[in-house]
């Protein structure tokens, strides 16, 4: 079969077989990795701040990958968050249908948490139940976010930490629940829970301590 050309050729570019194969795994890599089951298992975590009267519900449903392998593993597909406060609705809408859209996507999807923690509300943050200081309620849901992935694996934390928890108890055995409980605001997460414990300040709530 013969072509016309109507144009005068002012260049040409020979293509290889192996170029059609690069550009097939281009497509590959960029297609969404994930697809959606009938069913998902989830948590749902509740947010109350102080600046409002009705609390946020934050469901965050996981696929289960390579199932029935040696790498078998839960990862985040979707996000949903529900309030009877309408106030945050568009914003909360657009954040949790792009956050859902990077978990479909697959791969690393751990830079959302500190993207989200790092939000500050010009108004003022607050301080959460066991005095952790959020800098706003994007930065909460951030942490959420932060304490779900540390529940599936894919993200290292404080979670159930048995190490966290007797260096918890041996302060408040050394000096006392009420010592413990007016700790000092710490410069890592934001937690009133830093206390001197043996000459070295350290921060009961996630680990950090000026001695190492």
């Amino acid at each position: 079969m013969s072509i016309k050309i109507e144009k005068k050729i002012v260049g040409y570019e020979v293509k290889k077989p192996e170029d059609a194969a690069k550009e097939a795994a281009k497509v590959t890599a960029i297609a969404p990795l994930l697809e959606r089951d009938d069913i998902l298992e989830g948590n749902t975590y509740k947010i109350k701040t102080p600046n409002s009267d009705h609390a946020m519900y934050i469901t965050i449903n996981d696929v289960v990958v390579n199932p029935g392998t040696p790498d078998e593993h839960r990862r985040p597909f979707e996000i949903f968050i529900n309030s009877k406060n309408m106030e945050h609705f568009m914003w909360i809408v657009a954040l949790t249908r792009v956050t859902s859209a990077i978990f479909r996507k697959g791969g690393d999807i751990t830079f959302l948490v500190e993207e989200l923690k790092a939000v500050f509300d010009p108004r003022g943050g607050y301080y959460k139940r066991g005095g952790k200081y959020m800098p706003s309620i994007v930065a909460e849901i951030g942490d959420v976010i932060q304490q779900h992935l540390i529940s599936i694996g894919m993200m290292e934390g404080q979670l159930n930490n048995a190490e966290l928890k007797a260096k918890r108890h041996e302060a408040e055995v050394k000096l006392g629940k009420d010592a413990v409980a007016k700790g000092n605001q710490c410069d890592k997460c934001g937690a009133m829970a830093v206390v001197r414990l043996d000459n070295c300040n350290c921060c009961l709530e996630c680990g950090d301590s000026k001695c190492g």
